[in-house]
């Protein structure tokens, strides 16, 4: 694997930030949010399960959808993708990891300060005051309510139609406008705003580089592309740094 040019970049660089997408969770068996409609949930459309219109219809319905896929989650397992970030993080000076994932495997793997772009599946938010609720409320299955207002919680994502949380933008934007070295890892690079961190490094002089399975249609555009899993490509990145 031609890791020479991106080792060299990774040994000398004062701050790495990193963008991981569904492609790594995907190696610890955590289906995409489309994969996981699948059985009783198969009949319904996106929009009738991870929109505030959809929640404000029928709560239960919604609440019903996410206890399953918490289910899901729940019995993945960080992998070797994941575990390998957290050792690159202690071998450079700044590290900054952003994600597009709703899973908590980073953190589960031992990363700190995880720049969530889409929220977090195990996370409870009220849907009147937008506050994040940090002990879980006993619902008995049904609707839990805030303990402070009394309003419905709703799971802590992001749903189709809303922003992207302003401190995550303005945090990943800063990190990627500052870096030396930027990893696309296991996404698309075709959702914006997050597939424009890529650009934004690279305009701002950094190594970019890709790693997915299946190259996305911009990886000419990276100054290294592999196509192979994270599982596969950053343990290895790993152990040659810590060679030296």
């Amino acid at each position: 694997m031609p890791l020479d040019g991106l080792l060299t970049a990774l040994r000398e660089a004062q701050h790495v930030c990193v963008l991981t997408g569904a492609g790594i969770s995907a190696e610890s068996g955590v289906p995409t949010f489309r994969e996981a409609q699948s059985g009783l949930w198969e009949q319904y459309d996106p929009l009738d399960l991870a929109t505030p219109e959809a929640f404000l219809r029928d709560p239960d319905l919604v609440w019903r959808w996410y206890r399953w896929r918490r289910e899901l989650v729940a019995k993945a397992e960080p992998n070797p993708g994941h575990r390998a970030l957290v050792s690159l993080a202690k071998l450079v000076p700044r590290f900054t990891l952003v994600t597009q994932n709703v899973d908590g495997l980073h953190q589960r793997a031992g990363s700190s300060d995880v720049i969530e772009f889409h929220g977090n599946l195990f996370a409870d938010r009220c849907f009147v005051e937008s506050c994040i609720i940090d002990e879980e409320q006993d619902s008995a299955g049904g609707v839990p309510v805030c303990p402070g207002c009394g309003g419905h919680l709703r799971p802590g994502v992001v749903w189709f139609g809303e922003a992207i949380p302003e401190r995550a933008l303005n945090d990943s934007f800063a990190a990627a406008a500052d870096c030396d070295v930027f990893l696309s890892i296991g996404t698309s690079s075709l959702v914006y705003p997050a597939a424009g961190l890529a650009e934004i490094a690279r305009n701002s002089g950094a190594t970019v580089a890709e790693v997915n399975p299946d190259p996305t249609e911009h990886a000419a555009g990276f100054d290294h592309a592999f196509a192979a899993k994270a599982g596969t490509v950053l343990p290895e990145i790993l152990k040659r740094m810590s060679e030296t």
